[in-house]
């Protein structure tokens, strides 16, 4: 073996916030697709437009597990730190009113004997 130092190079990707993830498999591999959802605003359309950033990350179930371990410590320690996390207070507001909205939707359909 020659002691030669090799030359590396690192391609850093940049630093992504996800608010929503899909997880699927196959039998040997996890898929994640971590999405970024911002809105934006043109000001030649009066219609709403979002940009959609997907960050995919592959695992084999044995590493996925792993993770699962490694988050856990390290919501542990989070939580020791700063506290039980907990769902922030506007979410739950949202949640429960789209619950009640989706509620009275199905209350005021009109009958139906199509399927």
């Amino acid at each position: 073996m020659s002691d030669e130092p090799i030359n590396i190079n690192i391609v850093e990707g940049d630093a992504f916030f996800a608010h929503e993830v899909t997880v699927n498999f196959t039998p040997t591999q996890l898929t994640m697709d971590f999405k970024c959802i911002t809105p934006r605003t043109d000001p030649r359309s009066k219609k709403p437009s979002f940009q959609l950033k997907h960050n995919v990350v592959m695992l084999e179930p044995w590493h996925a597990k792993m993770l699962i371990g490694i988050l856990g410590n390290v919501v542990d320690k989070y939580e020791k730190e700063f506290g039980k996390v907990q769902k922030p207070k506007p979410l739950d507001k949202a949640e429960k009113k789209q619950k009640k909205l989706a509620q009275e939707k199905q209350t005021t359909r009109a009958p139906t004997y199509m399927g």
